[in-house]
């Protein structure tokens, strides 16, 4: 039903969301999105916990408490009332898009094979792109983590963060913007 719907409005983009989930209800919010027809995505990772007894992998989410949701924003009504679902994020009562390179770029990671971990997020710092390797095309942020390099990737809406191990010759610097704020030492003519 729901993919009939937003098949008729041919004119109105999916965009992906960030919803906000009730905890440990990610995998419940994303199979009854499918459930629904929408594609959805909650990206995961392996880690290992470590008893007295024994040590156990586990996999677990790079966003705990969220899923991300392609959607049409008019269609938001039926994403809420998906079992788990608290609201979808965004600034006020509106929700807020998030980039599709931002998704794909997660995407990218997670499929890459590579060890990966959530990571804080870094508003500064050098930004890189992947040239060669399994994350080719992704863009992200240098980081030296104790002699390896990791590339930090982020969602700047939920201002969450994952990051990979790289090899150092995968990286090629992004030249930096201008800044917003230049200051001129001149005399204004009035």
């Amino acid at each position: 039903m729901t993919k009939e719907r937003q098949d008729d409005r041919p004119d109105q983009p999916l965009l992906w969301f960030a919803l906000r989930v009730r905890s440990n209800h990610e995998r419940i919010a994303a199979a009854h999105l499918r459930e629904r027809g929408f594609e959805e995505f909650s990206p995961s990772y392996q880690v290992q916990r470590r008893w007295s007894d024994r040590t156990k992998t586990m996999e677990q989410f790079l966003f705990p408490g969220y899923v991300f949701s392609r959607l049409n924003p008019q269609d938001r009504l039926l994403v809420v009332t998906v079992p788990g679902v608290v609201n979808l994020v965004g600034f006020g009562k509106l929700p807020t898009a998030i980039p599709d390179r931002e998704i794909e770029n997660i995407r990218t990671m997670v499929q890459s094979g590579l060890l990966m971990k959530p990571w804080p997020f870094l508003e500064v710092g050098q930004r890189v792109l992947i040239e060669r390797g399994p994350l080719a095309g992704v863009e992200g942020i240098l980081q030296d983590v104790k002699g390896q390099f990791r590339l930090v990737v982020s969602i700047s809406l939920l201002q969450r963060s994952v990051s990979a191990e790289v090899d150092r010759t995968w990286v090629r610097p992004i030249p930096s913007s201008p800044s917003k704020h230049i200051l001129i030492d001149r005399p204004c003519a009035l």
